[in-house]
């Protein structure tokens, strides 16, 4: 959605290996902000955004108008999920993950790529896409590639523009929780370790906690005990100076 910073970057230099054209598209998407002053405030530094990519070698920008995308402004779309919208990011932001899918299909059939390049940051929008996929049969690969995190270790995200230097400091709560659950996640059983780890988020100075969980990572629901044959997730959100900031850490 535009704002670039080396996050994004990062995914076109995992691409390029991959293909022999990368296509990056930015729009900033009205059909997944639940709230107007949260797509009003989005930032839309263009120019850069084209630098940056012109200095990372990408082959095409495509960068659509909200007439193009939506040429039918009734236009309807629902798609099951098996459910993955309607926990955690899905339950704060009803109809967002609708939005995605339907804009993200879209930009998949104006594309038509063999390979799409997903962060992890964003890691329940990446099994919402895996799950379209599915639904939809697209002959497509995704690529879940890793979080970029600054030297002290917070996610970069766009809407790190809007914290100040304090509030950056403050948002390494987040990172520093996670850590925590990973190096204690087979020694603490799991409801205790979340409680932990909740109580230390609670407790940080600038931290207003939406959310914490440790879940399986195909389905997103929560654990409560480590089995040995799954893949495991904890997932975080918080505002900070009222920026809401999600993060997460694959543990094992």
């Amino acid at each position: 959605m535009g704002a670039l910073h080396a996050g994004h970057i990062s995914l076109l230099n995992y691409a390029k290996p991959l293909s022999d054209i990368t296509v990056c598209s930015i729009f900033v998407n009205p059909t997944q902000f639940n709230d107007p002053k949260d797509l009003e405030k989005y930032p839309r530094p263009i120019e850069q955004d084209i630098a940056l990519l012109e200095a990372a070698n990408c082959t095409i920008l495509f960068l659509p108008t909200v007439e193009e995308m939506y040429p039918d402004q009734d236009e309807k779309w629902h798609i099951n999920l098996q459910g993955l919208d309607e926990i955690w990011e899905g339950k704060m932001r009803p109809g967002h993950f609708q939005g995605v899918t339907q804009v993200v299909y879209k930009l998949f059939n104006s594309v038509q790529p063999d390979i799409a390049c997903f962060g992890q940051k964003d890691f329940q929008q990446v099994m919402v896409i895996e799950q379209m996929i599915k639904e939809k049969a697209l002959p497509i690969t995704i690529a879940l590639c890793p979080i970029i995190r600054d030297d002290n270790g917070l996610a970069l995200s766009s809407r790190n523009m809007r914290l100040s230097e304090q509030g950056k400091q403050q948002a390494l709560a987040l990172f520093r929780t996670l850590q925590f659950i990973k190096n204690n996640v087979q020694k603490i059983d799991l409801p205790e370790l979340k409680k932990m780890a909740t109580n230390q988020l609670e407790t940080s100075d600038g931290i207003a906690l939406e959310y914490l969980a440790i879940c399986e990572t195909t389905t997103l629901q929560e654990a409560t005990v480590i089995e040995n044959n799954k893949q495991y997730v904890a997932l975080v959100t918080a505002r900070v100076e009222d920026v809401r900031l999600i993060d997460n850490m694959i543990l094992n």
